[in-house]
């Protein structure tokens, strides 16, 4: 995985391929390679280099046609190498794979297939030979394999021996304006072409790498097969058939989607994190744009007779989204009085659970794309779970489609692979889904109410506020670039927050970064603290302050050096040894959503100071796609 572009078209789509990879490389990758259909054979460059490279060597191979697939790649199987890097061709029988003339099948691939060693130890045994340690090259011998005259056909049979997940584009040097895509838990669409003059049809793993291009844009479903041709195509799926194997033409609705490819620009800023960092009271502005007032009817029809009937909530997600419902934990037992639980999303669906049927399961993702949280969501559909609800950015993606319910927030692009915006859009959702659920539970006054949604608009402000604290956090920034470990401290709902600051600083800076309960520092990580260990703490002037107050005089009197964000009436001074940073304001309930920023400026000023790549983090990917 990471990003696919494929196109069949009347004039050379090689710029469209590529500029396609360039609007997908926020994503993360390691490596990228495009391949054509040019002079009656497979051509292709690749590279383990930024796009801009692959770029140059495609102008210097001359390399273009008019059907072809591109691929950036974010290593899962084999090592980031040119070898690895997509696309693959296949190697047939009696062909010599390391000569210039390549197979006849040309196949790039997002998701993982399972049984790739089964598929590759009787595709060996048969006289393919493979050149790359993926399990995609698998499939493009599997299709050569079938083929038989007709790549829709060899394509249909190849994926019902394919077990795990994908979303494929391939060609075939036999079949010129010929390209086809299948996908079974990775996401793909269609783009319908619309230029001027011009027959085309677009594959994309994302409608954002069409941008410019199309805004026609078919979201293919699980199991579907695509065909594209020059000013036609069709859909067959085998999800739903009697008899497996058994294809049928379905209709897919066309949409018409903005890619806001504006928001893609980098502006004034140094890296696309620093940008989305103050992107934050605008995007939860956005968020919170038009609620006057609290009802269920925020969440889509039918909310109210949900959320009467349910006695509890199960929230299931991901890295960063996982600890925006942490939090959301928090607000769901204190203020609408529901039992909730909160589990990682890879986890839940591999243990045995204790399914009810009046459960609300509420998945939480940026991407709406995210593979574990979309099987998480499927495995509690099939335990007898009906009542489903999405946070999610991506008002087209699979899981909003998957959910009954949906709250879009409106972060918008994200294009730094830690995420920042996404994850204060996300609490401003879940704190409306809690007010929500007070409401129809009767836990939720007028004048409760009142205050809450004052406070929420008042967000925007109280944001600002906080950024301005940016030159304060520098400072700290340039101490930190020299450390190797640090501690993060929260309690209570800020607990969460400590986690998401200790996750922003590790994956960015490389400095190893744990988050713990303060209460549970003197059962055992207090035996690390020594000088050389920052000690960082969220300190809201809330109810555990005193008891908060108390650990961090266990941190000094073992001669650790304390980092505090506090609020301005905690009374907790600088001092040797106790380095302070005061917010500007106490914001109650909603103080995580204010605490999490200066978190964030710090993990992004250390990056910097430590000249890591902010945006694209080392073997991470933007969205992760696969199990």
């Amino acid at each position: 995985m990471c990003g696919i572009v494929g196109a069949v078209s009347q004039r050379n789509i090689v710029p469209i391929l590529i500029e396609g990879l360039k609007r997908l490389e926020y994503r993360g990758y390691d490596s990228c390679g495009v391949a054509v259909h040019q002079a009656g054979e497979l051509r292709r460059s690749r590279s383990t280099s930024r796009v801009a490279e692959l770029d140059t060597l495609v102008a210097a191979d001359r390399v273009e046609g008019f059907t072809g697939i591109a691929h950036t790649r974010w290593a899962t199987h084999g090592a980031p190498a040119v070898h690895n890097a997509h696309p693959h061709f296949s190697h047939g029988p009696g062909e010599d794979a390391y000569t210039a003339r390549p197979g006849r099948i040309a196949l790039v691939h997002n998701g993982i297939i399972e049984n790739h060693d089964e598929l590759r130890a009787e595709l060996r045994a048969k006289g393919y030979v493979f050149t790359s340690q993926t399990d995609t090259e698998v499939i493009a011998h599997l299709i050569d394999q079938l083929y038989d005259g007709d790549l829709f056909d060899a394509v249909k049979r190849a994926t019902l021996q394919l077990k795990g997940a994908y979303a494929i584009a391939v060609f075939c040097r036999d079949e010129p304006h010929r390209v086809v895509g299948a996908r079974e838990g990775s996401p793909l669409v269609l783009g319908v072409g619309t230029m001027e003059g011009a027959t085309e049809n677009f594959l994309a793993s994302d409608a954002m790498a069409l941008a410019g291009v199309t805004d026609q844009i078919i979201y293919l479903e699980e199991g579907d097969v695509v065909d594209l041709q020059l000013g036609k195509y069709w859909i067959e799926s085998a999800h739903g058939a009697e008899v497996r194997g058994r294809y049928a033409r379905v209709e897919r609705p066309v949409r018409t989607v903005q890619a806001h490819t504006g928001a893609a620009e980098l502006g004034p800023y140094r890296h696309y994190m620093q940008k989305e960092i103050f992107e934050q009271p605008r995007a939860v502005g956005d968020t919170l744009s038009g609620v006057e007032s609290i009802t269920p009817e925020l969440f889509g029809d039918g909310a109210y007779a949900v959320f009467k009937d349910i006695e509890q909530v199960l929230i299931l997600a991901c890295g960063t989204s996982y600890y925006a419902g942490s939090t959301a934990k928090y607000w769901l037992e204190s203020i609408a009085k529901i039992p909730t639980s909160v589990e990682i999303a890879s986890e839940y669906r591999y243990r045995d659970s204790v399914p009810h049927p009046k459960t609300l399961v509420v998945t939480i993702s940026q991407s709406g794309e995210t593979a574990d949280t979309i099987a998480a969501l499927k495995h509690a559909r099939a335990l007898g779970m009906p009542h489903t609800l999405t946070i999610c950015n991506v008002a087209t993606s699979a899981m909003v489609r998957e959910c009954k319910l949906a709250y879009i927030t409106h972060a918008g692009v994200e294009i730094g692979v830690a995420s920042t915006k996404a994850f204060t859009t996300q609490l401003a959702g879940l704190f409306l889904l809690t007010l929500a659920l007070a409401q129809v539970r009767g836990h939720l006054t007028d004048e409760q109410e009142a205050a809450h949604v004052k406070a929420m608009r008042h967000l925007p402000v109280a944001l600002q506020a906080v950024l301005a604290l940016e030159p304060q956090v520098i400072a700290w920034a340039e101490e930190f670039a020299r450390k190797e470990n640090a501690l993060f401290l929260g309690r209570g709902l800020h607990y969460p927050i400590a986690l998401e600051g200790a996750l922003k600083l590790k994956e960015i800076s490389y400095i190893h970064a744990e988050a713990y309960p303060a209460g549970e520092l003197k059962h055992g990580p207090l035996a690390l603290v020594t000088a050389a260990m920052p000690v960082v703490t969220v300190a809201p002037n809330d109810t555990l302050l005193e008891k908060l107050k108390s650990n961090l005089q266990e941190v000094r009197a073992r001669g650790g050096e304390l980092f505090v964000f506090a609020d301005a009436d905690t009374h907790i001074e600088s001092e040797p040894g106790i380095h302070v940073i005061r917010m500007p304001e106490h914001y109650g309930p909603l103080s995580p959503i204010l605490h999490v920023v200066p978190l964030q400026l710090l993990a992004y000023h250390t990056a910097c100071a430590r000249g890591t790549d902010v945006d694209k983090p080392r073997n991470l990917a933007k969205s992760v796609t696969v199990e």
